[in-house]
């Protein structure tokens, strides 16, 4: 067993959320899609680097997005520029808001979320971004690993329609690849509840990419220390690297 390091948990819930904000961002006049396309709420718990970058691109396809901090006046330089779809508020106001949850932060920070927002993301769409790293989450990257990273986040995030999406590549990648001219780069999606699923799949293409489900018994596959962890592949790549035909 690795020795499990103290973890100053609000500062995990923290990260990303002052300086290291989205690389970028949206003018109010791209947004392309219409309430009327069917737009939705989107809650983002963790507002760093990937969870800024991400809901960005949901922004600029016409989605609502909430984006949380526990001091929410420090995205503000991640929401200007972005428009009215997109707000700051705390995780709490976040995890309430969305139809559709992001969570976005360190792994060791996640039985918190799934604990104090339990309520709030009874039976959502929870899309799971975190990652378990073991220079930086302690003890329950073990478990995340003896008992696979999908079944572990599941449990720490109990009564949500769980998907694991968004984890496997970088910010920089999500903000260079998106919407490529020629073949998509493809993203991969585990979960186990069909129509989440599909909420994850529009998710994934309105960001500008093309995804790839799996079983959320295979989410493994492309977290860390996995080989596709890091990976941004085109889809034909990615899907022929997880065996997937067609």
């Amino acid at each position: 067993m690795t020795k499990n390091h103290p973890i100053d948990r609000r500062a995990l819930l923290r990260l990303g959320a002052g300086a290291a904000l989205a690389p970028f961002a949206f003018s109010a006049t791209s947004m392309a899609q219409s309430p009327a396309a069917g737009a939705m709420k989107i809650g983002v718990v963790g507002s760093g680097k990937l969870g800024g970058t991400v809901g960005g691109l949901w922004v600029k396809a016409g989605h609502q997005v909430l984006f949380s901090s526990r001091h929410p006046e420090e995205l503000k330089g991640l929401i200007e520029g972005l428009g009215a779809n997109a707000r700051a508020g705390t995780v709490a106001e976040a995890a309430a808001f969305g139809d559709v949850v992001l969570v976005a932060v360190p792994y060791a920070a996640l039985p918190e979320v799934g604990r104090d927002n339990a309520v709030a993301l009874k039976g959502k769409v929870a899309l799971d971004a975190c990652n378990p790293i073991p220079a930086r989450d302690g003890d329950i990257v073990n478990e995340a690993i003896a008992n696979g990273v999908g079944p572990t986040s599941a449990k720490y995030l109990p009564g949500t329609r769980l998907v694991r999406a968004f984890n496997s590549f970088g910010a920089a990648s999500f903000a260079s690849e998106a919407h490529r001219v020629g073949e998509p780069i493809g993203v991969p999606i585990a979960g186990d509840d069909p129509e989440a699923i599909k909420v994850a799949e529009r998710l994934v293409r309105d960001a500008g990419f093309e995804p790839v489900a799996v079983p959320l018994a295979r989410a493994r596959e492309f977290a860390p220390p996995e080989a596709l962890f890091r990976q941004a592949l085109p889809v034909s790549e990615l899907k022929a690297r997880l065996g997937i035909k067609g």
